[in-house]
């Protein structure tokens, strides 16, 4: 029986690839917890079939490799059209927000493809897929269990509510049953927490890194989540964090000071000087970043305000907030 298996990360794929476990691996990795989300015209361009004439446009098997890779590749095969050549397609799915994410879009796309949701069997884990030893995870096999039709409405009611223009449908998910998708729930939680909170304009990973420059780590590095480190936060990943610094060191009234580089991007990283003085930046909270830890600023006074949670275009005429301590949702 022929076997693909579709993860959310790279690090995940590599594993799965070395633990052989299926005939075909494949990452597909979008990143949904921040920025401006694709239109439906622009996910059907990415995931259907190729046409010959379009052959410079993007496309889901670009950079991908792998024998059945690259033939799909040559035919131009769609995502819907490269499942169904296989007998079974295991999605094995990270907890963090983005693979949940990735998870209830993918399943909202593949719902009326009944031939490949047929296939379908899911493992959703505690623990990160691309940290795992290959035989480690050769052991979680038998854990997958097939996709039923509560899965799929779980996943269509989160792509939607994540699309949506305002963050109510998303903030109604915590009233609905979401027991087939068990890490979605976290995932709500953690993105509610994310949006501009009712103090200090901050979501809670801008929050974090100010609390701990207070609490004396003073590199950028020392801010960012990772494996044994301070931040335990996983909403966001190394790239966006980075971003998030950014935000709160180059803007007109900055609640961080001390930040050399910047901005947070390829070009920095491949510039070693740049990227070099951006480690050894000696940080510090300002006034402003004073004022927001102890309880008593809001960034949101001092500083424009213009990003994309899912659907919502957060702007500070159009300021959706987030109290964390009546778990409640505040509209502008």
């Amino acid at each position: 029986m022929s076997r693909l298996i579709l993860t959310f990360t790279d690090s995940g794929a590599g594993g799965l690839k070395a633990a052989r476990l299926g005939d075909c691996v494949v990452g597909i990795e979008q990143q949904f917890v921040c920025g401006r989300l694709p239109t439906s015209s622009q996910f059907d361009a990415l995931y259907a079939p190729r046409a010959a004439s379009h052959g410079a446009e993007p496309h889901w098997l670009d950079n991908l490799t792998g024998g059945l890779v690259e033939d799909a590749r040559g035919r131009g095969l769609g995502l819907i059209e490269f499942c169904e050549h296989f007998d079974a397609v295991d999605l094995w799915v990270d907890p963090d927000p983005n693979s949940q994410l990735q998870l209830a879009w993918l399943l909202d796309y593949l719902r009326p493809h009944v031939g490949v949701t047929s296939r379908l069997a899911i493992l959703q884990t505690d623990h990160i897929i691309g940290a795992q030893q290959p035989i480690g995870l050769t052991a979680w096999q038998p854990r997958l269990a097939p996709i039923r039709g509560d899965h799929l409405e779980a996943a269509s009611a989160a792509w939607t509510a994540w699309r949506a223009s305002t963050p109510e449908l998303w903030f109604n998910l915590l009233d609905q049953g979401l027991g087939a998708l068990p890490q979605l729930r976290n995932s709500v939680v953690a993105l509610l927490e994310e949006l501009p909170s009712h103090g200090s304009g901050l979501g809670a990973t801008e929050m974090q890194m100010l609390a701990l420059l207070s609490a004396g780590h003073v590199h950028p590095y020392d801010l960012f989540p990772g494996h044994e480190k301070p931040n335990e936060r996983q909403t966001f990943g190394y790239w966006e964090t980075g971003a998030l610094l950014d935000g709160l060191a180059h803007c007109p009234v900055p609640a961080i000071s001390g930040l050399d580089e910047g901005p947070f991007d390829l070009v920095m990283h491949e510039d070693p000087d740049r990227h070099q003085r951006y480690k050894q930046s000696w940080l510090a909270l300002t006034g402003l970043g004073q004022a927001i830890v102890a309880g008593a600023g809001d960034f949101s006074q001092y500083n424009p305000i213009h990003r994309w949670w899912g659907g919502t275009e957060l702007t500070n005429d159009r300021l959706w907030r987030w109290d964390a301590e009546s778990r409640t949702l505040i509209a502008p």
